[in-house]
This record gives structure tokens, C-alpha cells and sequence, in this order.
């Protein structure tokens, strides 16, 4: 048989580009050098006080993380960093699924930055309960605000507590008003309890409505209502402008059936378009009103030190949490006392019992 020519043949192969060694060796020796230093607490702090936004999301990843050396180190930048917060306005918004809260706070935010405010918004994605996982995909639907120099937005993950808050978004507050941000806007997942676990940490509660969904309804919830400063109607726009002055005067009858607020504040109902812009201004105008008045009447102060508490109370009952779990006795118990809690040996609270009764020895 006769071998056939290597050169006519379909098979043999053509000399390619020679690759180069290497991209760029000094990018590479940059990126190592960079990895492999260590930023102290001391370093964080002082590029967070000059508005780095890199140290900021350092330190965010830090107060985010459940590993105990970071934990460590995290409290100590929030130490160092508390003395220059508390000089913001925090303003928490939420709404159902599809309400345009995103939407509507890019052109919130916007407003705002052209009043020359510097904004941080705080966006919670839901977490997965199968899978854990959470798109965090707020810059996607925030395009023009992410790109705004005097605005900064921080997705996190919710994770695995109540609501779906996450769980360091007080302490972000802090860093976030550290690094000069004026006003903090703290996005929730939707109606919900996360509601509560936001409204005790911001100064003004907005609730996001649509009309013509069957939402009208829906929103005279008494928990959710009570808790609201302010209600606004988005996409009051093209043919929904009737139906959103039809829903105002729907939720303005609702709020007069609540009792009056601790802060004197009436709560009030208006309407906008994140897409025209319409309505915008007025409800910054509406949270000017309400802080000039909590500021007269010193109830901002007053609701500032009961949620510094409150938190100091959850911080506690968290850490508790915490510690049980990963105490050795425990984790070596737990298995146990679940399989027969499942075969029916043991009841569920003798169960909880026995483990608390071991874990207080």
C-alpha cells in the first residue's frame, strides 16, 4: 500500500500564529502583588473617610462574610468608622414584584444627584432556597445611576434571613455614611417581613403601588400601611394615568382609617413615572417635608436611638443563634436528636430541650 503525500493530503497541519508568551507580565506581577498584600483595618477606614470606593466594598465584603477573622476585623473598621456616620438621611422603599422599584429608584436616584445629594442605594436580591444563589443583578437594571459618579449601588445576597433582609445591612449603613454618602436607599425584596426588619433601620418608609393589577386591594394591608410614610403610585404613564389617580384616592381613604402617627407625620399618596420622570420631584419634596418636621418635633432623634438599640438587641439574639450552632457538643447532638425527633422517639420540644439544657452546661 502507498503511503500518501503528507503535503496533498486533507490531514496534514498548517503552521498557526505563534502565541506570545504572556499578556502583559507587569499586569500579572501588579495583580499578584496586589492579591497578596493584606489591607489592615486601619488602611480600610482611612480610604473609606476619603470616599474610596474600593476600600468601601472591601470593608462591605468583610461585614458580609461569616468567617470569624473577618468578622473580627469588620467590627473593627465599623468602630473606627462610627464616629463620621449617622449624617445621612435613609430612606428604605419597597413594593411587589414588578412594582418598577428599580426603575424607579434610578430616576430617584438621579434626581438626587442633580440636586447634588451622593446616594447609595442598598439592593437586597432574593437568595434561592434550592439553590442558595441570587442573581444580584441591580447594576444590570440600574444602567444610568451605576454610572453616575456620586452614586454607588451595593446588591447583596439576602441569604437565609428572616424576610430576606441581609444581614449586614445596618452595619453597611454605617461604612456607606463613613465614605460621605448623604442619602442611603435601602431597596427590600418585596411585601413582606423584611418590611419590619427595614423600617427599623431608616428614617422614612416609601411603599411602591401600581393600579389596574388587582393591587389596590392588596395594599390595604394594616401592618404595611401603618408602617409606610409615604405611598406612591408608579407607572402613572400613557393609559394608566386614570387608573393611578382612581387607586390615590382609593389608598387616601384607607390612610385616614389609621391612627395618627408617633411622629405627627400624615403619610400621604401621590403618583410619578420612572419612565417620564413625572412625579419624581414631588416625592423628594414629600421626604424634605417629613424631615423637617421629625427634626422640629425631635422625633428623628428620638427613633434613631430606638433602632441603635433594637439592633443591639438582634445583634445579641444573633450572636446567640450563632454560637449554639456551632458549638461542638451541639453539632455532634444535633444529627441525633433529629433522627429521632423524625422516628418519633422524642418530641420536637423535648428535643429542643435536652440540646438548650446541653448547651447551657
Amino acid at each position: 500500500m502507498t503511503k500518501p503525500n503528507s503535503k496533498s493530503s486533507a490531514l496534514h497541519e498548517k503552521a498557526g500564529v505563534v502565541s506570545p508568551e504572556t499578556i502583559n507580565l507587569r499586569s500579572v506581577e501588579t495583580v499578584q502583588k496586589f492579591r497578596r498584600k493584606s489591607t489592615t483595618s486601619d488602611e480600610l477606614v482611612a480610604g473609606i473617610l476619603k470616599g474610596n470606593i474600593t476600600f468601601l466594598s472591601r470593608a462591605i465584603t468583610l461585614v458580609e462574610s461569616t468567617n470569624a477573622d473577618h468578622l473580627a476585623k469588620a467590627n473593627e473598621v465599623i468602630q473606627k468608622c462610627l464616629p463620621h456616620a449617622n449624617k445621612s438621611i435613609r430612606i428604605g422603599i419597597t413594593g411587589v414584584p414588578g412594582v418598577g422599584k428599580s426603575t424607579f429608584i434610578e430616576a430617584f436616584g438621579k434626581q438626587l444627584t442633580s440636586l447634588g445629594k451622593k446616594v447609595a442605594v442598598l439592593a437586597v436580591d432574593p437568595s434561592s432556597t434550592i439553590s442558595h444563589g441570587s442573581i444580584l443583578g441591580d447594576k444590570t437594571r440600574m444602567e444610568e445611576l451605576v454610572k453616575d459618579k456620586n452614586a454607588y449601588i451595593r446588591p447583596s445576597a439576602s441569604g437565609e434571613t428572616l424576610g430576606g433582609v441581609a444581614r449586614k445591612t445596618r452595619e453597611t449603613i454605617i461604612l456607606c455614611e463613613a465614605a460621605g454618602f448623604d442619602t442611603i436607599i435601602i431597596e427590600t425584596v418585596g411585601v413582606g417581613q423584611s418590611e419590619t426588619a427595614v423600617h427599623s433601620m431608616v428614617d422614612f418608609f416609601l411603599l411602591l403601588k401600581i393600579s389596574g393589577a388587582g393591587d389596590e386591594l392588596q395594599g390595604i394591608k394594616r401592618g404595611i400601611m401603618e408602617m409606610a410614610d409615604a405611598i406612591v403610585i408608579n407607572k402613572a404613564d400613557g393609559d394608566n394615568i386614570q387608573r393611578a389617580k382612581l387607586a390615590k384616592t382609593e389608598f387616601n381613604r384607607a390612610l385616614h382609617l389609621f391612627p395618627a402617627k408617633k411622629s405627627g407625620w400624615m403619610p400621604t399618596v401621590s403618583t410619578c413615572s420612572s419612565y417620564t420622570k413625572e412625579g419624581i420631584e414631588n416625592v423628594w419634596k414629600t421626604i424634605s417635608d417629613y424631615f423637617e418636621l421629625t427634626k422640629t418635633n425631635h422625633f428623628f432623634e428620638e427613633k434613631r436611638q430606638e433602632q441603635n438599640q433594637y439592633w443591639m438587641m438582634e445583634t445579641i439574639n444573633e450572636q446567640l443563634k450563632n454560637h449554639f450552632y456551632t458549638h461542638p457538643e451541639i453539632i455532634n447532638l444535633l444529627d441525633k436528636k433529629k433522627k429521632a425527633v423524625s422516628s418519633n422517639e422524642i418530641s420536637p420540644f423535648s428535643a429542643a430541650l435536652e440540646l438548650l439544657s446541653t448547651y447551657f452546661k
